[in-house]
């Protein structure tokens, strides 16, 4: 898996834990703004700039934002 940025990453990961606040709040309009803002900061980051986002680098950066699965088993 590749490296990504730290600001990045965490910019990932609160968009995530955002995604999961609206889903259990739905029409909350702040939680929709800063999915929105989050949203944004992830698509114009500067590491985009270096190298076009193919969908496997997508994919890598979403599994960042998802919750750990260490502990369970």
């Amino acid at each position: 898996m590749r490296s990504f940025p730290a600001d990045l990453a965490q910019a990932q990961q609160e968009w995530s834990a955002t995604y999961r606040q609206l889903a259990e709040r739905p029409g909350r309009t702040e939680l929709r703004r800063r999915l929105h803002r989050l949203s944004t900061q992830l698509f114009f980051h500067p590491y985009w700039q270096q190298r076009r986002p193919s969908p496997t680098a997508w994919w890598e950066l979403r599994h960042l934002g998802r919750p750990s699965d260490r502990g369970v088993g």
